[in-house]
């Protein structure tokens, strides 16, 4: 969108505020420059100047204009996860698709309304650049007038006062992962050495973290049986890693990429808090890690996923899908001390872990008190249970609130095949491999002809669409599908092949699979891992938003890799403009 001088200035106030109008204002410089996370200094890039990013604040009805700067020697779009997008297209951020990339030297305007509350995130959709730091977190605001559920977990007043209150005052928890490469590198490795990047260096919170380099009894004491079964008669290496299955040459692997651990310590994340409950909004952001979050010793209430209410539900640790946004209730009510807070990956291709700190604050102090004796945990280094009692986010178990129900009969079926292709770092997804050229398409969305076919599906205004996730082959593991625009219904899964016409037909044979009465409402979920053979996952939407809008595994190297489909949304509605918004050159 073309800026006028004045505008410019006016968007030049940089940081996140509250807009005594409904229009909210927000500018992110974005720069690439040597910068230290976790103790190592490499290539970063990062917004007015930090990393992550700023934070993002709103009240739900917001006007939001989101101009971004780009001072860096690549291109780059934002991406709004999560955000519907209702409307303005032009805005989801997805290069080819609704936008022609920012170059270096312009600027692009994002303009949209947060129609929905909740927590969300931006972050970049060019190339793997998420990986090299380009995210910050989102928070909006739910208007008065939006039903909470927190009255499921206390009837006292005061204490629903203050869960009302942790919830005004919630804190975003970013959780990611950092490697010694940056995306660009990391590409090339893939290239040159046939092996898929599947490692990191560390687990980060909030950006803060360190590398740590156990030694190897620790590392073989703590591999998990579904690790041992990989490695045969091997072991991990000194990352956690485990090697790949491919024809690789890893004489082009520099020491860092899956092997060579490199200590270095880098500032730890400390959540300092008082009696009383908190509220944090948990926001994966990994490029390769699946992460589980728990706070010793400090039971959790999930009430909110993926920026909707769901009923509250009381759990210890919690499986984060890459991209997903968790909101999480905590009563404070234990003795004035530390506890760790743990960040494990999950994924079976590296035991590698992250911590924090929940710190009380003494009484008439700014320090912490209380015993300095260790904290419990409810799981281990590999994000397993810790205690016999320890209680995990059952996903079958989440019931949106309140409890929507999609559409019984649906107008067309898409089977979506998941399965690797010509390499260990390349992926089919619905027959075709979503190629990295496509980000240079004139937008799809001011010229549907631009896009090759096989990159896509389509599907007709105000109409409901089933995809079926086939993941074809075994040995894959669980893909964070992403899809942009208005969320789906996540209504059944299986752990074998999906041998039906249609979920009608399935629904005869294993109607225990399927739940069409309250099913999650979400815009990322895990497809089922295929351990051993075939796994699907079924998902329902209401196509309401006419444009091209992008489906995706959000592992950052999968997607890179062709893991992507575009999804014409109600090609028989699309918006009437011929307005092409262009990045314009930035106002020295």
């Amino acid at each position: 969108m073309k800026l006028s001088p004045s505008k410019l200035a006016l968007l030049s106030v940089g940081l996140a505020h509250w807009a005594s109008a409904r229009v909210v204002q927000f500018q992110i410089d974005l720069t690439y420059e040597d910068h230290e996370v976790a103790g190592f200094v490499r290539k970063t890039i990062l917004s007015n100047g930090q990393f992550p990013g700023p934070h993002l604040q709103l009240k739900q009805g917001d006007e939001v204009e989101f101009l971004v700067n780009n001072s860096m020697p690549m291109a780059t779009t934002v991406h709004f996860h999560g955000v519907g997008q209702l409307g303005t297209p032009w805005s989801d951020g997805v290069p080819g698709l609704t936008q022609e990339l920012i170059q270096p030297g312009e600027q692009y305007l994002y303009t949209w309304t947060a129609n929905d509350y909740g927590t969300y995130i931006y972050h970049s959709h060019s190339r793997a650049l998420l990986d090299d730091g380009l995210y910050g977190s989102i928070y909006i605001e739910p208007a008065e007038s939006v039903e909470r559920p927190f009255d499921l977990i206390a009837e006292n007043p005061d204490e629903l006062q203050a869960m009302l209150d942790a919830e005004q005052n919630t804190q975003p928890i970013l959780l990611s992962d950092w490697k010694h490469f940056d995306s660009t590198e990391v590409l090339q490795l893939e290239k040159d050495s046939g092996v898929e990047n599947v490692c990191t260096s560390a687990v980060l919170v909030n950006g803060k973290g360190s590398v740590f380099c156990p030694p190897q009894e620790h590392i073989n004491a703590i591999t998990t049986p579904a690790q041992k079964a990989l490695v045969g008669n091997g072991t991990l290496t000194d990352m956690g890693s485990i090697a790949e299955s491919f024809p690789i040459d890893p004489s082009k692997l520099p020491d860092g990429y899956y092997k060579g651990c490199m200590a270095s310590e880098g500032p730890t994340e400390v959540l300092s808090v008082t009696a009383g409950y908190q509220s944090y909004d948990l926001i994966s952001m990994g490029g390769v890690t699946a992460l589980v979050f728990s706070i010793d010793e400090h039971p959790m209430y999930v009430y909110a996923v993926d920026g909707r209410y769901v009923e509250p539900m009381l759990v210890d640790a919690i499986n984060i899908p890459i991209g997903s946004r968790y909101s999480i209730l905590v009563k404070l009510d234990r003795p004035a001390a530390d506890y760790t807070v743990r960040v494990a990956n999950s994924y079976t291709t590296q035991a590698i872990n992250g911590t924090a700190v929940l710190s009380y604050e003494k009484q008439g102090s700014s320090g912490s008190g209380g015993s300095s004796s260790p904290s419990q945990p409810y799981i281990t280094e590999v994000g397993s249970n810790a205690t016999a009692s320890t209680v995990f986010l059952n996903e079958t178990n989440v019931v949106p609130f309140p409890a929507v129900a999609p559409a019984v009969n649906v107008d067309r079926t898409y089977f979506i095949d998941i399965e690797p292709y010509n390499s260990s770092y390349t992926w089919k997804m619905h027959n075709a491999s979503y190629a990295s050229s496509n980000e240079q398409l004139f937008p799809v969305l001011y010229n549907r002809s631009s896009i090759p076919a096989q990159y896509t599906v389509s599907t007709l205004n105000d109409t409901w669409v089933d995809l079926i996730i086939n993941i074809t082959t075994a040995g894959q593991p669980n893909h964070p599908i992403h899809k942009h625009s208005n969320k789906y219904f996540v209504i059944g899964s299986g752990q074998e092949a999906f041998t039906y016409s249609s979920v009608a037909e399935a629904m005869q044979y294993i109607p225990q699979n399927f739940n069409l009465d309250a099913p999650q409402m979400r815009d990322t979920f895990f497809s089922p891992a295929s351990a051993t053979g075939p796994t699907w996952l079924a998902l329902r939407y209401h196509v309401v938003n006419p444009g091209p809008f992008l489906m995706h595994c959000h592992l950052q190297m999968h997607q890179n890799g062709g893991m992507a489909i575009a999804l014409l949304d109600g090609v028989n509605a699309w918006p009437n403009t011929t307005e092409h918004r262009m990045p314009v050159k930035a106002t020295p």
